[in-house]
């Protein structure tokens, strides 16, 4: 027994000079030893700085000053990890039975910089091979240890979290505050970190109920929930280590516009009726090429609630592809913008005088490209409703295209689409065909004209260019026609007026209207009006100025059963703001048509009056001039018979 006791006693003595020796090395000395340990089994540099403390039962711990930690190779000079100070500890029993628990790891003002590349995370870490390792292993890598590896406390205090992805920073957080917890093989992952954003903070919670599967790469459960000012978002679902991920999502928004700061979009204004207030729903999928995929998603935005799905790209912009329906959306307070102390929305303004010459802000055309199909059995926006629609919103580079296919409005139909391009200024144009309009809708809509009702049917091309509605207005160029069936000009008798009244007051029901146009620097010309009525039919030619709102038209409706079916054509003169213009009949045409009514009545009669003097003075009935000749010369012979008789003594 005695040299067993000997032996047992040399055995404590070695080890307590050797801790002893490690407690007595100076600080500079443990850190060289540490950072060449770390090299070896890492192949990143780990520098420290100041004093380096250890202790080693219960709990083998290291405290030491700032650290920096190396980065890979490809990854760029920026260490992966920094900190100002950094206290490990780690159970001294476990590893004695080849278990790694992590007691603690504290860290202040650290910088975590998390890097992918070509499928590279720089998070992963593998010893550097050489010939002698590899001649040592047979040319195989070592096992990793079987133990199991467990971490009580995880602390980031202060912290900055950096992503980057294939060189290009997608997030930078700073002044996180991080911990973490997985105390047993078995247990969940917990995590909990919070940061201050704009207006507030975010709070995240995390759970991953097996870690070890997902630190394997296999693929796991993931719970997420974020809060933040204005809003949650939540994921329930799987996740891999590449953050790919496939569940039910959720994101409800009691103030979307502050939510939206919070992430760093200050001064984004949500209009009403798309999700100032908001609940969506799906079930997401998300892959490491940046790509998101939404299905069952149930869209409530504001009043308006939307189902369908989309596909979302990662980029810059991002591209979406989406396929929406919906009921009755009401988007009728869209163009309302409050004021940022809460003032009354543009809406609330009086109406101005004329076009709008306030700058149009069509920056929002560069904020995604893709395209979007939505349908919708009615769609209310500023001034107007649609009927039940099919609509296609295409956006390229600030271009929009909207296809209508079709688009009921004003109790028709619209086919064709509009454009709007922002690319080099702002310009709007577009081809669309109508049917079946209800056209005192479409006028009093468009340009506040309500004397004219009708279904009308045509076709309409147009460009303008400009950043105010003015602009555009005035620049306007295209050309169109119009067709419309029976209907009615209110203020406008012509019964009246061809019976050579006035003309004012009353109505005019007409058959069928036809015209085409063509439009100039903001005028519309049109030269070949026809109104067909029932005893009449109307020409027309004119002007009509877009820009200004003002109308030059000359109206000419004919009488067609007057002056023995020649017709009589009565001018009107249509003159002033389109919205109330001055309509001036010309009665000179009527005048001069009854007075020559009147003359050729009076040639007539004096002409009948001559014939019957002429008839009795020759003794014979005369219906017209050429007879009078016919019998002079009748009488003449007569007369010359008579007087050769007597001459020859005849009786």
């Amino acid at each position: 027994m005695k040299w067993l006791m000997r032996i047992l006693f040399i055995v404590v003595a070695v080890i307590a000079l050797i801790i002893g020796a490690l407690l007595l090395m100076p600080g500079e000395k443990l850190a060289a030893i540490l950072a060449e340990q770390v090299k070896a089994q890492t192949g990143r540099d780990l520098t420290l700085t100041g004093d380096v403390r250890i202790s080693f039962w219960p709990v083998v711990g290291m405290e030491t000053g700032p650290v920096r930690f190396g980065n890979a190779s490809w990854a760029g000079p920026e260490p992966m990890l920094s900190a100002d100070s950094l206290a490990v500890g780690v159970d001294t029993a476990g590893l004695l039975n080849g278990d790694l628990r992590i007691k603690r790891v504290f860290a202040d003002n650290p910088v975590l910089r998390l890097e992918r590349s070509d499928g590279r995370g720089n998070w992963e870490l593998s010893a550097p091979t050489t010939a002698t390792t590899a001649v040592a292993t047979g040319g195989t890598t070592p096992a990793e240890p079987s133990g199991q590896v467990t971490l009580d406390q995880l602390e980031l205090t202060n912290a900055r979290l950096i992503y980057v992805e294939n060189g290009s920073t997608q997030m930078d957080f700073s002044g996180v505050t991080l911990s973490a917890s997985w105390p047993e093989a078995a247990a969940p992952l917990v995590m909990e970190a919070a940061m201050p954003v704009p207006g507030g903070a975010v709070q995240v919670d995390l759970k991953i109920p097996d870690l070890p599967a997902f630190a394997a790469g296999s693929v796991t459960d993931l719970e997420l929930a974020l809060t933040a000012p204005g809003g949650e978002i939540g994921f329930d679902g799987r996740v891999n280590l590449a953050g790919e991920m496939d569940g039910t999502t959720k994101v409800v928004t009691r103030n979307t516009e502050r939510m939206l700061a919070a992430f760093g979009q200050a001064g984004t204004s949500v209009p009403p009726g798309l999700g100032k207030t908001a609940d969506i729903s799906a079930h997401m999928t998300y892959t490491q090429d940046g790509r998101i995929s939404m299905r069952n998603m149930v869209a409530q935005l504001d009043d308006n609630r939307f189902v369908g799905e989309a596909d979302i790209t990662i980029s810059d912009p991002p591209r979406i592809v989406a396929r929406l329906e919906a009921g009755d959306l009401d988007l009728s307070r869209i163009s309302e913008t409050a004021s940022a102390s809460g003032g009354t929305s543009q809406a609330n303004a009086p109406a101005p005088e004329g076009w709008s010459k306030d700058p149009i802000d069509a920056s929002a055309l560069a904020l995604a490209n893709g395209k979007i199909r939505l349908t919708a059995n009615s769609i209310a926006v500023p001034g107007m409703t649609f009927g039940k629609s099919d609509l296609t919103l295409s956006l390229d580079r600030s271009r929009a295209v909207l296809e209508m296919n079709p688009a009921t409005l004003f109790a028709g139909q619209l086919h064709g689409q509009v454009v709007a391009n922002n690319r080099n200024g702002l310009s709007v144009g577009g081809n669309v065909t109508a049917t079946a309009i209800d056209l005192k809708q479409a006028l009093t809509t468009m340009a506040g004209v309500k004397r004219l009702s009708g279904t009308a049917a045509g076709a309409f091309e147009f460009l303008g260019v400009g950043q105010s509605e003015d602009q555009i207005m005035r620049s306007l160029s295209g050309k169109g026609n119009l067709d419309v069936g029976p209907g009615v000009i209110s203020g406008l008798d012509l019964d009246r007026l061809m019976g050579q009244g006035t003309g004012s007051g009353g109505t005019t029901v007409f058959n069928s209207l036809t015209a085409s146009f063509t439009i100039d620097q903001g005028v519309l010309t049109n030269s070949d009006l026809l109104m067909s009525l029932k005893n009449f039919r109307a020409d027309g030619t004119g002007t009509v100025d877009l820009g200004a709102r003002n109308i030059d038209y000359l109206f000419t409706p004919v009488a067609l059963r007057a002056n023995s079916g020649q017709g009589i054509s009565v001018p009107v003169r249509i003159v002033g703001p389109w919205s109330d213009p001055a309509i001036k009949p010309d009665l000179t045409k009527v005048i001069e048509a009854a007075a020559d009514v009147k003359v050729k009545e009076l040639e007539d009669d004096a002409k009948q009056k001559v014939f019957e003097k002429v008839g009795n003075e020759l003794d014979t009935t005369i219906t017209d001039s050429d007879q009078i000749e016919d019998a002079i010369k009748d009488k003449l012979e007569e007369e010359a018979k008579k007087g050769l008789l007597k001459l020859f003594g005849g009786d």
